[in-house]
């Protein structure tokens, strides 16, 4: 891997820093009734999400899933829209109308993402179908969970891609609980071996927690994706500290303490900070870009509660897209 600049690396860690203050801030907002509904926090998970969405190029696309906030974040989403959004105001990255499950932001490539699993996978499949026809050297990544890894839409697409050798990237977020079910008892083999199937290189990425490695493997399938050789499969190992969504009660505990313990070692936070310091970052300036985060969370909510909600006369407003007419 070609070697960060300084910059690169803070930039890393000011992102990461920002999925978890802003999930954290999303967590407290729910249980105090101030989201509607529920949201999924990708808290624990912050390195995967930042590896790869900084290893796309700033016009490429991605799509998500139920658990997107910080695939946004990751790729350079303003705070303000983005937590307007989840609380249903008019300033939000939708206008109010997608709430968290279905966040969109095409300003950075942000493509949409879906409560249905594995929908979206398709959706960045079709768009990396459009790079190769308009030939404009964009690729695609399409973010799925180890639950969605055995949903058929998944293999109809990477069937699709591997056929017209498209510019996709296929990322499996393995945090090995779909909800409550362990990926271990539903799924057979490793995720990326499935990938010889299809014709494309198969990735698997055993310390998600390390935000370097899974840009390394992230970089590789873009680099190939952009020169025409097709797509990847990149399955990356991680792991969500928090229950499946906010406020979610089951009556056992799936999860063993002492494995949750493990991971929670592993905070992938704690351990880019301490590997900035070693490459001699000063500890107050990862001090204050700590407290520069959490500003930023505290001027989103602050931007939420002054925004006003959608009058209800736009309810059917963007329900299709404006039909363009030639001069």
């Amino acid at each position: 891997m070609a070697d960060l600049s300084r910059d690169t690396l803070l930039e890393m860690q000011r992102r990461m820093l920002r999925i978890r203050a802003f999930d954290e801030r999303a967590s407290k907002m729910v249980k105090r009734g101030h989201i509607p509904g529920t949201v999924h926090t990708s808290i624990g998970q912050e390195a995967q999400v930042v590896g790869a969405t900084m290893a796309l190029g700033d016009g490429d696309y991605m799509s998500g899933n139920h658990r997107s906030h910080g695939h946004p974040i990751g790729k350079g989403s303003p705070l303000g829209p983005l937590m307007a959004e989840l609380v249903g105001k008019a300033t939000g990255v939708c206008k109010g109308k997608g709430g968290s499950l279905h966040l969109a932001d095409f300003a950075v490539g942000s493509l949409g993402e879906s409560g249905i699993v594995g929908s979206s996978i398709p959706i960045a499949t079709g768009a990396a179908l459009s790079s190769k026809v308009l030939n404009n050297g964009k690729v695609a990544l399409a973010f799925f969970g180890d639950g969605a890894a055995n949903q058929g839409v998944l293999y109809e697409s990477m069937n699709l891609a591997g056929v017209w050798k498209l510019p996709m990237i296929f990322l499996c977020e393995n945090n090995q609980y779909a909800l409550s079910t362990p990926a271990h008892t539903v799924t057979s083999g490793v995720i990326a071996e499935r990938a010889a199937g299809f014709g494309m290189p198969g990735i698997r990425v055993e310390n998600g927690q390390d935000i370097l490695a899974v840009y390394e493997a992230v970089s590789a399938a873009v680099d190939r994706a952009r020169a025409g050789e097709g797509p990847s499969l990149v399955e990356v190992v991680t792991y969500r500290y928090n229950e499946h969504s906010e406020g979610l009660r089951l009556k056992t505990d799936y999860r063993d303490a002492d494995e949750r313990a493990a991971w929670l070692s592993k905070d992938p936070i704690v351990m880019f900070r301490e590997y900035l310091e070693g490459q001699g970052f000063d500890p107050a300036q990862l001090d204050e870009l700590e407290a520069d985060v959490l500003a930023e969370v505290d001027a989103a909510v602050e931007f939420t509660n002054q925004s006003p909600y959608p009058d209800p006369s736009v309810a059917f407003d963007d329900l299709y897209t404006d039909k363009e007419v030639a001069a």
